[in-house]
């Protein structure tokens, strides 16, 4: 649920309703959801940030 909670927060965050908060409820409690809220929000910020300055790496060292 947490992984779906950070894609919608990406990706499409006016589908998040009332019954899909249901069901984060069944996994975590309230302050647990504002938090992980919050930490989603500052990974979707920072990674946008570091894009619109060109600070993403232009390929992957492996």
């Amino acid at each position: 649920m947490a992984l779906e909670y950070a894609d919608r927060m990406a990706l499409d965050h006016h589908s998040m309703d009332d019954a899909f908060f249901d069901c984060l409820r069944e996994h975590f409690d309230d302050p647990q959801i504002v938090e992980l809220g919050m930490m989603i929000g500052q990974f979707i910020g920072f990674g946008r940030l570091l894009a619109a300055l060109d600070l993403e790496p232009k390929f992957c060292p492996t």
